[in-house]
């Protein structure tokens, strides 16, 4: 459904009438609202593969490292969210046959989450439709994407990620 103006400028609008920071309020609004629409894209394209965008992200993660396998704590770290998250998206990646899971040959403690062949093929397969639909940013030039990134670069720093 689309409105026949921009809702965000109206709450900016009436925001004014009331408080200040309208600047900012708009940014953050627009900057989550567009966070919902690409995450409803990303997971609708995923989706056929038996996949949301978290454990999209957890699968690829798995195939960055050297030998497919990483504990759950560091995935956790990597991801840059909580452990119970981790093991949510493990498990289901683990039903669907797309990870195991094994004791650490080092730490009997720790748990590794390991990539299968089928989870590599479902990778390369949903990989394959996310990059043609361009992350469901393709209303914007590689010049703005880039240009967003480095926009968004100082809050994640503020924030700590890196």
């Amino acid at each position: 459904m689309s409105l026949p103006f921009d809702p965000i400028d109206e709450a900016a609008r009436q925001w004014q009438q009331r408080w200040d920071g309208v600047v900012s309020m708009h940014a953050v609004t627009s900057l989550m609202r567009v966070q919902q629409l690409v995450i409803g894209q990303l997971d609708a394209l995923l989706k056929p593969h038996g996949l949301t965008f978290a454990r999209y992200e957890a699968l690829v993660l798995l195939v960055f490292s050297s030998r497919g396998s990483l504990p759950l704590g560091k995935m956790g770290e990597r991801l840059q969210v909580h452990p119970t998250s981790v093991t949510s998206i493990v498990q289901r990646l683990e039903a669907a046959g797309h990870i195991s899971r094994r004791r650490h040959p080092d730490d009997g403690r720790a748990v590794l989450a390991e990539i299968t062949d089928q989870g590599r093929a479902v990778v390369e397969a949903a990989t394959k439709d996310l990059v043609e639909s361009r992350f469901a940013l393709s209303a914007m030039s590689e010049d703005d994407l880039r240009a967003l990134s480095e926009l968004l670069r100082p809050v994640r720093r503020q924030a700590g990620d890196f």
